[in-house]
Formats: C-alpha cells, sequence, structure tokens
C-alpha cells in the first residue's frame, strides 16, 4: 500500500523535527556534568596551569564542551572565596576543583559536605580540616599536596650556596596564608643552625610587595627567600622583575618565576599538580569517592636556575650548583 503525504504535511513534520533538534540539544546539555572551579586570583596569569588541568581531565576521557562543563569562580579577594563557593553549591556542580589555594580548598569544603571537593594545595591537607588523613580521607574532599611549605628549608640551604656570604636574609610572606606560621619556624630553625638571620616581610598585594622589597633593599639584606601561594604566584612576574631591578638574590617556589626572569627556583611542579587535579576530578565523575582517594603527594620537584639573570646580578653560578641543577635557563 502506497500513503501519500501531501507538501502541507510534509513541511509540518519536517518544523516538528526542526524545533524539536534545539532541545535535544539543550536536554544534551543539561546532563552534561558541571565542574566547578574555585580559585582566589585572576585566571590570566595561570593559563598554562588551567590547561594543566583539562590535560588531567582529558586523560580520564572528559574534554570541555564535549562531555563536560567548566564554571570558572573566581576572585582576587580570599574574603569573596565562601560566597563564590556557595554559587557553586546552589548551581549544583557535580564536583569542585580548589588547587592553587588553601582558602580556596577550605571555602568549598565549608560550603558542602556532599559535593566532591578537589583540593591541590602546598601544605599538609590534615591539620586544615580537609581531610582526616592522606591514606583515607574520610569525607567529600581529597586531592594533591606538593607539600611546597615545608621546603623552606630546603630552599634557604640552596640561596646559601648560591651566595655564601649571605647573612641577611629576607623572607617574603604571605600573612593570609594559614601555614605561614608553620613556614616561618621551619626557615629559621635551618637559618639558626646555619648563623644566619632572617627577617620576615609581609605582603598581600601588588602595592604591598612593592613596599616589602624596597624595605628589605633599605636594610641591606643579603638575599630574598620568597614564599609561596596565590597572591605571589600571580604576580611572579612583578617579583622577578623586582628583585633583578634591585639585584636582590632571589629564590622562588617553582620554576614558573624562574621563566619570568628569576633567579632560581626549588619545588614541586605546579603544572604537574594541576594536571593530578584534573584526573582525580575525573576519576570521582566515574564513581570513585572522594573519601576513598588517598591525597597524592608531590613526586616530581624541579630545582631550575636562570643564568641570564645570575649574568646581570653579577653572580657566578657555583658549579656544584649547574650540576644539581634540573633545568638551566640561558
Amino acid at each position: 500500500m502506497t500513503v501519500t503525504i501531501g507538501r502541507r504535511e510534509l513541511l509540518a513534520a519536517l518544523g516538528g523535527a526542526a524545533a524539536a533538534w534545539p532541545l535535544a540539544a539543550r536536554a544534551q546539555q543539561a546532563t552534561m556534568p558541571v565542574i566547578g572551579f574555585l580559585y582566589v586570583g585572576s585566571l590570566a596569569p595561570i593559563a598554562n596551569s588551567v590547561a594543566a588541568f583539562r590535560k588531567g581531565l582529558s586523560e580520564m576521557g572528559y574534554i570541555e564542551g564535549r562531555n563536560v562543563a567548566l564554571e570558572f569562580q573566581s576572585a582576587e579577594d580570599s574574603a569573596r572565596l565562601p560566597e563564590l563557593a556557595a554559587e557553586l553549591v546552589r548551581r549544583q556542580v557535580a564536583v569542585i576543583a580548589a588547587p592553587g589555594s588553601t582558602a580556596a580548598a577550605v571555602a568549598a569544603k565549608a560550603a558542602t559536605t556532599s559535593i566532591p571537593v578537589v583540593f591541590g594545595i602546598g601544605q599538609d591537607p590534615v591539620p586544615e580540616g580537609l581531610v582526616a588523613s592522606l591514606s583515607r580521607p574520610g569525607g567529600n574532599a581529597t586531592g594533591v599536596s606538593t607539600m611546597n611549605m615545608e621546603l623552606g628549608g630546603k630552599r634557604l640551604g640552596f640561596l646559601l650556596d648560591f651566595v655564601p656570604g649571605a647573612v641577611r636574609i629576607a623572607m617574603l610572606v604571605n600573612p593570609s596564608n594559614p601555614a605561614t606560621a608553620a613556614f616561618i619556624a621551619d626557615v629559621r630553625a635551618v637559618a639558626a643552625t646555619l648563623g644566619r638571620q632572617v627577617e620576615i616581610v609581609q605582603a598581600n598585594t601588588s602595592r604591598e610587595i612593592d613596599a616589602a622589597i624596597a624595605n628589605s633593599v633599605q636594610k641591606h639584606v643579603d638575599a630574598l627567600l620568597v614564599g609561596t601561594g596565590a597572591p605571589f604566584a600571580q604576580r611572579r612576574v612583578q617579583l622577578a622583575t623586582l628583585t633583578a631591578r634591585h639585584a636582590v638574590p632571589a629564590i622562588f617556589s617553582d620554576r614558573q618565576y624562574v621563566e619570568a626572569g628569576g633567579l632560581m627556583s626549588y619545588g614541586s611542579s605546579v603544572t604537574d599538580m594541576y594536571r593530578q587535579v584534573g584526573i582525580y576530578t575525573g576519576r570521582i565523575l566515574k564513581g570513585e569517592k572522594p573519601a576513598e582517594l588517598p591525597v597524592l603527594q608531590a613526586a616530581k620537584f624541579e630545582f631550575v636556575i636562570n643564568l641570564h639573570t645570575a649574568g646581570l646580578l653579577g653572580l657566578e653560578v657555583p658549579p656544584t650548583l649547574l650540576a644539581r641543577a634540573d633545568e638551566v635557563i640561558e
């Protein structure tokens, strides 16, 4: 039997199908899991780190725009983090990724007990109340700890190997970082055994960094150890430029400062940390529980020297340090 469809009926059928296509696309978009990305500071300076996070997601089979969406929430003022974390909870994201800042991780954890939180921080997450233990987090949070805050004494050693005559050492720290007190105590303990003085200078904004470096120069410090944290990472070009301009030998926490013109750095790989946060986020999207995913600890550490900056400062790099460097930037 042959069924004849008139022109009017055919157009009506096609019109109905065309109308259904956008609805189907919207339905697919609505079911796509959304990852909340919580960060303190501007996202522009950490473009490489965000790319590493996306790479980690892709290794688990998640591609932004194809089968997962990203919702970014960031603010220059850490005081706004609880508000931004609450907004992600209201939007019912599937996971909150909070790399690069303990304050962001704490705000995310405080905002929800049900949505998984994946952090990436520079210190032990147990004292911060983020997890019950490194091996069995036990709650809705897990992630990566680079332990960068615990490496202050090691950095001081590298700095003194580079500038053995340095007696007065300035240490630039972020007063809003909850781990700063322990960081200072660690460096001072090592300094005491080496017979060196450590003067603490605090900064959190660009203006405060300018003032802190100028104040250190006026006091004729011999070298500078720069602490960790988002406020400094956001302003790494400023810090590298200031220390070079004032001829202050300085050591930083990761290679991004050295790439920006800083003298040297020692610490775990930041990009690898973001990648691992992406991998853990993907694993949780696949159904794994954060309570059962052990906190990962940094396995990749880098000692990087900028020979060009050393030349500008009139410093000769000791051969022993060159031999220990993982990378030398010329």
